[in-house]
Order: structure tokens, then C-alpha cells, then sequence
């Protein structure tokens, strides 16, 4: 289903291929993605394949144990693959069983209409030097599928409490163990179309713990992701180079973004998301390292943040090149949040960052009606000296102090063009945008074309 961003500020452009953003998870093992995606792969032929067998695949006739210890990913690939050739099958994961499974690659074509019915429990090696340092990108790899679910009302369970090294103060520790600076992603999906993903539970994934990488027509619905707080880059769920994306009525508590956009994303649509603990709603870093990012046509609406470190937030790091544009984050209720609204083009995850003259360029960003209590501040918009954030609209914001906490900063405004519209509290929010005469959209639309 294709969603369309709500306002459009700037005139859309026909797309071209870009070079894209760097994972922050790490490494992109697969093809060099300075190119765009690959068209989807042709189905294949199976020509005389008895398709009156039964469609239901269950693991533990294929030798699967359920026990906890004994490794049955075999019987999840042999399962996967007589599933992978008739048409509208089912793999499924049995209830009140739990499947200990190694990390592996899924992958296509199959015929249309595959179902992932996880009502077990999947968990993943608890040991981190039991990983093969060739399988440190994923636990679960979906690659080249079409037409393709996953459901049911069991258990994704990374088992990643030994790669977060025990506490916040884990410096030691990972030292200790040896933990790898590469961590596993719990599900990845790759190069797949027309992928729906609901009812599941995702928990304590090693980093994130949903991921979409070149792919489109992706549905995510009503799952629930869980890792603690204090879990390092646990994102819930990662769009990179992934297009045409609904992802609703879903609960997320992380040690990072609950839903993080990156580079190569339009059209996303994310409404009716219970996000906290976790880093917020965020577009980005994007840029890194010079690189081009393009981002549009994002809504996101109706959501309910609960003690995280941003609500919603755009961050870019200086140097980068490309646009972001054509955002709207609307119906936002925080409670105890840190800063509810960020714009951050100088964002840098370490002590000291260089400071550049170039950015990705911001506008048509909408933040509309920001509703509920900060701890610390209520916006903060720092955009570039050289490419400053344009069109950017300010309504119905009403974000007061939390009773919880003392000592506030004011809000910050830096460098940001558009419109603001009352109510807006506190009232120093009205002072916030700057008056364009042009030229500002001028330098916004030069930096489009490299998108």
C-alpha cells in the first residue's frame, strides 16, 4: 500500500540512483551498495512438483528437537527449503517447544505466499564465542523473497545479554570476553518485496533487532520488541534503502531508536507505535563521512513516547550531502522525554567531531501537535551555518517541564526557517523560526539534485 506524505513542501523530483549512507550497524556484506537495488528475482520452476502435498512444514518432522539445547537449524533449513517449493506453504514453529537455532541464511525465490508461523520460541546461540566471526551481521537472514510473512504468537530471542557486556559500565568486561566490535542483527530482510512481519515478539537482540535493507512493500504489524534500556544499539527497527514501508500498532522498548530511517528510505508511513524505553522516533545520522543521504516522504503520526532520550528528531553530520525532505511527525504525546523535538545537523557520537562546512540539506519538516512533559528540553533545532533548515513548520506544540525533574535548559533555535502557529508553549517557541526570503529554499533545492 502505498503512503503518501501528508504535506509536500518542496515540488517532488523523478528519482535517480544515489550512492547510499554506510550501515551504522556495520559492514554491508552483500553487494557494493553504491548501485541501486537489483529488480526481484523471477520465481522458480519446479515443473511436475506434487503441489497436492501438505502445504504445513513443521520442523519437528524434520528432526528438530525443540529442547533448548540441541542445535535444530537444520531441521529449520531442510523445512524452509521443501516449504520454499510449493506455493502458499507454511514453515512452522510449534508452540511450547524452543528451538535453538544458529545463525543462517533463509533466502529465495520461493513460490509466493511463504508463511513463517512462529508460535515456539527461536533463540539464538547465548554464547558470543560460539558465533562463527564469518555470521556477525545477522542471526536470521531473509534474502531475495517475495510475497513472504512472518506471524504467529511466539518468540524471536537473541539471547544478547553477554554482548552487551552485563551493565552500562562494561568496559572491562568486553575486554574479558573478547566481544566482537561486530554484533548480530536478530532478523534481517534483504533485498525482499511485498514482506509482512506481524504478531511476533522480538526480544534482547544482540544490536537491532528488526532490519529491511533494499527492500519494498514491507507491512509491519502489532509485534512487540524488547531489550533493556541500558542494551547498547538495539535499535527495534532499522529502514535502510527500503521504500514503501507501514509500520503500526506495535510496541517498542530498546536501548536505542525504536524506529531508525537511513539513508535510500521514502514513502514510510509509522502510526499507532508505543515507543519507551528506547532513543525515539529518528531520522538518521545521515551523512557520515561525507557520504549522500536522501530521505522522503515520511509520516510519522500518532505516537506515544515514554521516558526516552528524544521524541522525534532528524540528525545529519556535517560534511554529508543530499536532502531530507518532505517530513511530518503529527499526534505526538511524550511523557518524560528528554527533548521531544530535535533537528540536529551537527550530530556526532563521539567526544570531538571536525567541524564542516557542508550538510544534508532539511526541508519541509512539520512538527505538529507535540503534546506532553520534558525533563531536560523542549526543542532543539541546530541547523547548519552554510545550509540552513528551511520550511519548517511549528503547530500546536504544548511541551511542558515534567514535575519529576529540576534544573531545564530553554529551548534551542539555531539557523531554522518556516512558520510557527499557536498554541505553543512555552511561549518561546514562537521566536524559533526565521522569516525566508528565498534564498534559503534556494540552497535547499541545490542540494535535491543529488538525490
Amino acid at each position: 500500500m502505498s503512503v503518501e506524505a501528508r504535506k509536500h513542501h518542496t515540488k517532488k523530483s523523478k528519482p535517480r540512483p544515489h550512492k547510499h549512507q554506510k550501515d551504522k550497524h556495520g559492514p554491508e556484506p552483500e553487494p557494493d551498495s553504491r548501485f541501486p537495488s537489483p529488480a526481484p528475482a523471477p520465481l522458480p520452476r519446479y515443473g511436475s512438483y506434487n503441489r497436492t502435498k501438505s502445504s504445513i512444514f513443521d520442523v519437528l518432522s524434520f528432526g528438530a528437537k525443540g529442547d533448548e539445547v540441541s542445535d535444530d537449524t537444520k531441521a529449520l533449513i531442510a523445512a524452509w527449503k521443501a516449504a520454499c517449493r510449493v506455493a502458499g506453504a507454511t514453515v512452522e514453529i510449534p508452540s511450547e517447544f524452543k528451538f535453538l537455532i544458529k545463525p543462517i541464511t533463509l533466502q529465495g525465490p520461493c513460490m509466493p505466499n511463504l508463511v513463517l508461523q512462529i508460535d515456539g520460541t527461536l533463540l539464538a546461540p547465548p554464547k558470543v564465542g560460539s558465533w562463527p566471526k564469518s555470521s556477525l551481521f545477522q542471526w536470521i537472514n531473509f534474502k531475495w523473497l517475495h510475497n513472504f510473512t512472518i506471524q504467529g504468537n511466539g518468540i524471536v530471542d537473541g539471547q544478547g545479554f553477554e554482548w552487551w557486556g552485563g551493565s552500562e559500565s562494561n568496559s572491562i568486561q568486553k575486554k574479558s570476553k573478547h566481544i566482537p566490535e561486530m554484533k548480530p542483527t536478530a532478523l534481517r530482510f534483504y533485498a525482499s518485496y511485498n514482506v509482512t512481519v506481524r504478531d511476533i515478539k522480538i526480544n534482547n537482540s544482540p544490536l537491532c533487532h528488526l532490519k529491511f535493507d533494499r527492500s519494498g512493500g514491507i507491512k509491519v504489524k502489532n509485534i512487540h520488541i524488547s531489550s533493556p534500556e541500558n542494551s547498547p544499539n538495539t535499535d527495534g527497527i532499522h529502514l535502510q534503502n527500503t521504500k514503501d514501508v507501514e509500520i503500526q500498532h506495535s510496541d517498542i522498548a530498546c536501548g536505542d531508536d525504536c524506529v531508525s530511517i537511513q539513508t535510500g528510505c521514502s514513502n514510510v508511513h509509522i502510526h499507532h507505535i508505543n515507543c519507551g524505553p528506547g532513543h525515539g522516533i529518528s531520522l538518521g545520522g545521515l551523512g557520515k563521512d561525507k557520504s549522500v543521504a536522501c530521505v522522503s516522504d515520511i509520516v510519522v503520526e500518532k505516537i506515544s513516547l515514554q521516558n526516552t532520550l528524544a521524541g522525534v528528531r532528524i540528525k545529519t553530520w556535517q560534511g554529508g550531502i543530499g536532502s531530507v525532505k518532505n517530513v511530518s511527525f503529527s499526534s505526538i504525546q511524550v511523557s518524560d522525554v528528554k527533548v521531544p523535538i530535535i533537528i540536529d545537523q551537527y550530530y556526532c557520537d563521539k567526544h570531538l567531531c571536525d567541524n564542516q562546512t557542508g550538510a544534508v540539506a532539511i526541508s519541509g519538516v512539520e512538527f505538529n501537535q507535540i503534546i506532553g512533559t520534558y525533563s531536560v528540553q523542549p526543542i532543539h533545532l541546530a541547523c547548519s551555518n552554510s545550509v540552513p533548515c528551511s520550511d519548517v513548520d511549528l503547530i500546536d506544540i504544548q511541551l511542558k517541564p515534567s514535575s519529576k525533574y529540576q534544573s531545564f535548559q530553554q529551548a534551542l533555535c539555531w539557523n531554522s526557517y518556516g512558520k510557527s502557529q499557536v498554541p505553543l508553549v512555552p511561549s518561546s517557541i514562537d521566536y524559533c523560526l526565521r522569516r525566508d526570503s528565498g534564498s534559503v529554499k534556494r540552497i535547499a533545492r541545490s542540494h535535491e539534485h543529488m538525490c
